[in-house]
């Protein structure tokens, strides 16, 4: 390891490797069999997980690009198995929640920028160039195509698919395929639910659901009160109408075409 700094204080797990150039600061902790490459910065209160990938030019754990912080102790958390790849940027948190904090099985594409405060969930897709900014939410295997831009506060359904080079104001409901200007449901996300195991049955009660949202032009409220008096319950079912009750941006819109 040529020219690497580690930290007195940081904590390394077994078979970790470490590139040339690297910088692990001091009060980071780094999980066992992570591999992290050439000219990375692991700063002051990170924690890799177990098992990850941290390619060359990575910076993790930088200060928040937020003028309201003012150097208070927050962290940023990445848990097991997650790839992050060349030259992205991931950001601790503020006083706001504490910590950035992404979870298991990600895989964060070359380039990309995850803002403060920002949790990411699961067996995510994080394209390259995606600029994510703070306290965004992305749920379970949602997948977030290239070049995408993604508005402060919004939150990432589970299950969702965004197409590259969007612009994501809204939030987007679970499930959804999400595409054209300005963003709008397109459908289910038809390949990754079938990826994922969803029956035939379970895709089409899916359909049905957002047809009455998006494609029937009843207002909001109205038609989550047909859905509650049409569907029996069910795990999905429940997962959307939270989704979209909770939603305090708005959900994205339906289809003109």
């Amino acid at each position: 390891m040529k020219n690497t700094v580690i930290g007195k204080t940081a904590i390394i797990g077994k078979n970790v490797s470490v590139g040339n150039f690297t910088t692990i600061e001091n009060d980071v902790i780094v999980g066992n069999n992570t591999w992290i490459g050439n000219n990375v910065s692991i700063l002051s209160g990170s924690k890799i997980g177990d098992n990850c990938q941290i390619h060359s030019g990575a910076v993790l754990g930088g200060i928040p690009q937020d003028l309201k912080y003012n150097g208070e102790e927050t962290f940023l958390e990445i848990g097991t198995g997650t790839v992050v790849r060349e030259f992205v940027t991931i950001n601790k948190g503020t006083k706001s929640k504490g910590k950035t904090r992404i979870g298991d099985n990600n895989l964060i594409m070359a380039n990309a920028h995850i803002g403060h405060d920002c949790f990411i969930a699961d067996n995510c897709v994080i394209g390259f160039n995606v600029g994510m900014a703070g306290e965004v939410i992305v749920g379970n295997w949602a997948n977030i195509s290239g070049l995408t831009a993604i508005h402060q506060f919004s939150v990432i359904g589970e299950h969702s698919m965004i197409t590259g080079m969007s612009r994501v104001v809204k939030d987007v409901p679970p499930y959804v395929l999400a595409a054209r200007d300005p963003l709008a449901y397109a459908g289910l996300n038809i390949v990754g639910l079938k990826r994922r195991g969803f029956e035939l049955y379970k895709i089409e009660e899916l359909k049905e659901i957002y047809r009455i949202i998006f494609q029937e032009r009843h207002n909001i409220s109205f038609a989550l009160r047909m859905i509650r008096d049409q569907f029996m319950q069910t795990e999905e079912r429940d997962l959307i109408l939270n989704f979209i009750e909770q939603s305090s941006r708005g959900i994205i819109k339906g289809s003109i075409f």
